[in-house]
């Protein structure tokens, strides 16, 4: 027998990561995501942005919380080309993603929701 059939299952690992919120995006005035950062040592590397897991008030509410934070210059170690709202990286973020890229961003991340035990 050749082909999938319905004995044969797909099924994606799904990993989870705590990283720190450098930025948020606006797209016309619209809620867009969020810029992450990654910590190693005392450095901030980039590590993707998500746009996804947001309702209306979850992105309402990070919004209202992320606006008192915005800062002028990124906080990564290196220099990125991404546009967006530069905070500073004060609230911890709790990813769920597929993969990591090369460079460590995450792929098809979804956000889960603020950390604040940590």
């Amino acid at each position: 027998m050749s082909g999938r059939g319905n004995a044969w299952v797909k099924k994606t690992c799904a990993q989870r990561e705590t990283l720190t919120i450098a930025g948020f995006a606006l797209e016309e005035g619209k809620w867009d995501g969020i810029h992450l950062g990654r910590r190693k040592g005392g450095d901030l590397d980039y590590a993707g942005k998500v746009d996804h897991g947001f309702d209306k008030s979850s992105a309402a509410d990070l919004q209202k919380r992320l606006k008192p934070l915005i800062r002028k210059t990124q906080p990564y170690a290196k220099r990125i080309a991404h546009k967006g709202i530069r905070v500073e990286p004060k609230l911890l973020a709790e990813i769920e993603y597929r993969a990591k890229s090369a460079e460590g961003k995450v792929r098809h991340p979804l956000f889960k929701g603020l950390r604040e035990d940590l």
